[in-house]
């Protein structure tokens, strides 16, 4: 078995790709142990990490019920705000005790999804997206800069029939598209012409053969993938969801043979172990890799996020996704499918799109890794990572064909990630041109 390396103009980042973050802070130890904020007795709330708020957040429905409306983590203060409409004393009693900080809310979770269906009904208008904020605990509804005249009326006029203590209208500079053309850099050659995506997480497929996750508009583009622009084929969707609820596919490599590491290469030689998936929670710090744009950081803002892009294939209609995570995480195109993550190795979701630039800023949805995982049957990982770390020392050969990086591509002097990282990657579907880098964000081993 080779080990092949990848040449550094794969490895390098696009420009601006190393901007956020101060991008090596990812791979700091975590200084933020949890921490018990008083006795069972008292019950007051405890300082958590973000995987520990998760995994509270993921428990209280059962503990809470219909009186359950959403939860955030509150950065500043390390706790888990739980919402609660009218709650039961000793559910709530329960939350406390498991540490989170109850929080007398007005709008039920029914109430705000009731308010979702009444926007699905009368307002799915290209170029506007709807997500939950526990923080408000409103629906908030925000308009890209494509919704004028009759159509900005006609939802301006929904919005406030649902009331201003349940849904908030605020307008975006952008215009809401898929982000084609970022993890690693794949290619697809159609008839249309040159496609880019970048692949999100190895997982290992319900037949235990190795595969990739990425944007389900992309596996809708093409069948089959290169991890070159020019290159052969090296994996075929298998399953592809978009629009609807979702946007993700699962792509095989068609090499049965080929190692699949679990890990996200965040650039200059360094990878983020990919340990579990997890659901996002609103208020913890995300970080996104792509191969246009590289490493960047932000928030998650919203959670069950509808957003109705305009339709590739019909100017007049509309392609509707359900169920994604909002953030305040820039992207750009050739980003799309690329990883989000956490600081501690979650994988949290796949880039889907948004508006706005790494220059300006903007919204990005995501669709949940772990609803893809459940549709596709697939697990995270490539099963067997034993020594995985070991092996990506190996090998120095130029000019290897992997997806993602392995350690052995060595240090990315961040200066030349503009010259090392350009690598044309012809016409994204929705997105304009794109001859952006190819950077690689989940290694592929033969």
């Amino acid at each position: 078995m080779s080990h092949k390396r990848i040449p550094k103009r794969k490895a390098a980042m696009a420009a601006g790709g190393v901007v956020a973050l101060g991008a090596a802070a990812i791979l700091l130890p975590q200084a933020n142990a949890s921490q018990d904020g008083g006795s069972p007795a008292t019950a007051a709330p405890k300082t958590l990490r973000a995987t520990d708020a998760s995994d509270l957040a993921s428990r209280l429905p059962g503990l809470l019920g219909d009186t359950f409306a959403g939860s955030y983590w509150d950065s500043g203060s390390k706790q888990l705000v739980v919402n609660v409409v009218n709650g039961d004393d000793t559910a709530v009693a329960r939350v406390e005790q498991a540490g989170g900080k109850v929080r007398e809310v007005a709008n039920s979770l029914a109430t705000l999804k009731t308010g979702a269906q009444t926007l699905k009904a009368d307002a799915t208008i290209p170029g506007t997206a709807w997500a939950v904020d526990p923080r408000t605990n409103k629906i908030v509804v925000t308009a890209d800069s494509t919704v004028t005249g009759s159509a900005w009326n006609r939802l301006e006029s929904t919005v406030d029939g649902l009331g201003a203590a349940r849904a908030t209208l605020k307008k975006s500079a952008g215009t809401f598209k898929t982000f084609v053309s970022g993890g690693d850099a794949i290619f697809s050659q159609t008839d249309a012409g040159g496609v880019r995506c970048s692949l999100g997480f190895n997982v290992t497929a319900g037949d235990g053969t190795p595969a990739f996750l990425t944007a389900g508009h992309c596996g809708v583009a093409a069948d089959q993938w290169s991890d070159s622009q020019t290159g052969q084929p090296i994996a075929t969707v298998d399953q592809a969801t978009f629009p609807g609820v979702g946007d993700f596919s699962l792509v095989k490599y068609d090499d049965a043979a080929t190692e699949a590491p679990s890990e996200v290469n965040v650039g200059n030689g360094q990878t983020v172990q990919i340990v579990q998936a997890e659901e996002a929670t609103v208020g913890t710090q995300v970080f996104r890799m792509g191969s246009t744009t590289g490493l960047n950081d932000g928030t998650v803002t919203g959670l069950d996020a509808t957003v109705n892009f305009q339709s590739e294939t019909d100017p007049s209609g509309v392609d509707t996704v359900t169920g994604l995570i909002q953030t305040d995480v820039c992207a750009e195109p050739g980003d799309s499918g690329g990883s989000l993550f956490t600081r501690e190795g979650g994988a949290i979701g796949l880039t889907s799109g948004g508006s706005g630039d790494c220059t300006q800023g903007g919204e990005t949805f995501f669709q949940p890794v772990t609803t893809a995982l459940a549709a596709t049957g697939a697990t995270l990982g490539a099963g067997d990572q034993a020594g995985g770390a070991g092996d990506q020392q190996g090998g120095a050969e130029e000019g290897g064909d992997s997806i993602g990086g392995d350690a052995s591509a060595g240090a990315v002097d961040p200066s030349q990630a503009a010259g090392d990282g350009q690598e044309g990657a012809g016409t994204e579907t929705g997105a304009g041109t794109e001859t952006g880098s190819g950077h690689h964000s989940s290694g592929r081993r033969h």
